[in-house]
């Protein structure tokens, strides 16, 4: 039985993104999201040293931020790595909200699911600009596995 998209039963094109959405607009004040935010960076898993070698490099960002994803079975898998603990939160966010998703479903994300966040009051400019920075890298990462099983298309 193959999995329905999941673009096509949530708000931002993941139901994980709906839900951190969700979690977000529930905080009372942005204090609260930005420790969320903080929380999900303490709970990203560590990658190993060697990680580095084959991950990609977010340009764009004031820290350095490391990507990589994993096709497994049709769906991405990702991980990632930064040097600055907001910028890691920020990137665990993206990294719940987009794995296990189609490469097509990862580019039909909504980007304005980071404005719905409410983030942006508690984010300077530049770290605002590194978030777009890092979505837009991992889309660009889903572009590449598109169509490898014959699964995914883009209709023009």
């Amino acid at each position: 039985m193959t999995e329905k998209p999941q673009f096509s039963t949530s708000r931002f094109g993941s139901k994980a993104l709906d839900e951190i959405v969700l979690k977000l607009n529930q905080a009372s004040e942005p204090k609260r999201r930005y420790e969320y935010v903080l929380w999900l960076a303490k709970k990203l898993p560590e990658v190993p040293p060697t990680f580095k070698d084959k991950a990609i490099s977010v340009k764009g960002c004031v820290s350095q931020v490391f990507i990589n994803v994993e096709y497994v079975e049709g769906r991405l898998f990702w991980s990632g790595e930064s040097d600055a603990l907001i910028t890691r939160g920020l990137l665990a966010l993206l990294i719940n909200g987009l794995s296990n998703l189609t490469p097509l479903e990862v580019l039909n994300v909504d980007p304005h699911f980071i404005e719905a966040t409410g983030l942006q009051v508690s984010l300077t400019p530049s770290r605002a600009n590194g978030f777009m920075n890092i979505l837009l890298t991992m889309k660009n990462l889903a572009k590449d596995y598109l169509g490898v099983d014959g699964s995914d298309s883009i209709s023009h």
